[in-house]
């Protein structure tokens, strides 16, 4: 099995139990109720199957002040977003059990509430995303977001319902399993929101050469409008394992978090939490979950240089902008290739989506042709 310990040690289940589910429920019966947002709901998955261990719920005051200062959690564990509760409606005081539900009402989990404090948004801002600007989208979750947090334990009865990807939604608990049938002992995982051009290929096969697998572990749970729907990434994924990537070496599973678009702090975060879905590496490229021009271009990867190595545990892997050379006659980097710009196929996303949407395939060194069907056909 993979040689990596889950974060903090062990892989945390806030599941309840089949023997636990009726009595609390019975409990939940006529408590306060508590609705949560989409992006609540996606960090409540998260939580209850481990994949943020070791949290065991929303953060209290004196983890959160931790995380957003130092990014550690209170007994110096590496930690870099915070995971919070801001309720937009009702209230709870501390030793409340109250009923957390989906926006539609349906019932989700039971929570202890062990605090409640006020925060400073603008600090959260300008510590987590590194601006105070509301254009920043991730900024803008946390302004809009009630004035109080609450923390504490979960126990939670029903993941939240999802009809769509279904034969992909692994928990760590069962990736972990998965790559040890495989054999794998070491495994790299690649972090999307995007689908996946000829760029990331290269850099996942270049990882591919030194670990036994690839998790490609795109992420489905809230993220900006304008970024292409996730039912259309899949497809894409889809498409390229069973036509470029070798049978027993790649494993397509998806990461049911919200896109923060925090940048250098989110990458640590990803990196964290694949090291939980059983990852010993976890590849960083330029401008790791970033947006606009609100971080540096290899920012993402220097942020790791501010960590104990052995605290992270998973090894990151740091690449340059790769792109596709026509005097190399392949795919490099400015770490491999001699050649000037006017030699290298690159073409911005603006460029790409007027082509798709033209119907028109763009360059094979750029991407493969059967995601760009694909995606031609979503834009029509």
């Amino acid at each position: 099995m993979p040689t990596i310990a889950p974060h903090g040690g062990t892989l945390v289940n806030r599941l309840a139990s089949a023997d636990a589910r009726a009595e609390l429920s019975g409990r939940l019966a006529g408590a306060p109720r508590i609705a949560l947002t989409a992006r609540q709901v996606n960090d409540l998955e998260l939580i209850a199957i481990g994949a943020v261990s070791p949290l065991e719920g929303f953060m209290d005051a004196e983890t959160y002040t931790g995380v957003v200062q130092t990014m550690h959690l209170p007994g110096g564990l590496p930690w870099s977003m915070p995971i919070t509760l801001a309720p937009t409606s009702g209230e709870a005081k501390v030793g409340d059990l109250v009923a957390l539900t989906d926006e539609q009402g349906a019932l989700l989990a039971g929570m202890t509430v062990t605090d409640v404090f006020g925060y400073d948004r603008e600090l959260e801002a300008l510590k987590v995303y590194g601006t105070t600007d509301a254009a920043h989208p991730g900024v803008a979750a946390v302004y809009a977001q009630g004035d109080t947090l609450l923390g504490g334990p979960v126990e939670v009865l029903d993941l939240p319902a999802h009809s769509d990807f279904t034969e992909y939604r692994l928990a760590p608990a069962q990736t972990r399993a998965r790559f040890e049938e495989l054999g794998w002992r070491t495994v790299v995982g690649f972090q999307t929101r995007n689908p996946v051009h000829r760029a990331h290929e290269y850099l996942q096969k270049c990882a591919m050469e030194i670990v036994d697998g690839l998790l490609l572990h795109p992420l489905v749970g809230e993220t900006k409008s304008d970024d292409i729907p996730a039912d259309v990434r899949m497809r894409c994924y889809e498409a390229l394992l069973s036509g470029y990537y070798p049978a027993g070496r790649a494993m397509l599973s998806v990461n049911p978090a919200a896109m923060r678009y925090a940048g250098p702090r989110e990458a640590i975060f990803h990196a964290l939490v694949r090291k939980n879905y059983g990852c010993t590496h976890f590849i960083v490229g330029r401008d790791h979950a970033g947006v606009g021009n609100y971080y540096g271009t290899y920012d993402a990867q220097r942020i790791f240089s501010e960590f104990d190595p052995a605290a992270i545990g998973i090894t990151p892997l740091m690449f340059e902008h790769s792109f596709w050379c026509n005097k190399c006659e392949g795919m490099a980097s400015a770490k491999t290739c001699p050649h000037g710009a006017e030699d290298h196929v690159a073409l911005s996303g603006t460029r790409v989506r007027d082509m798709l949407r033209a119907g028109q395939i763009p360059p094979l060194e750029f991407t493969r042709p059967e995601v760009a069907t694909i995606l031609i056909e979503a834009m029509r």
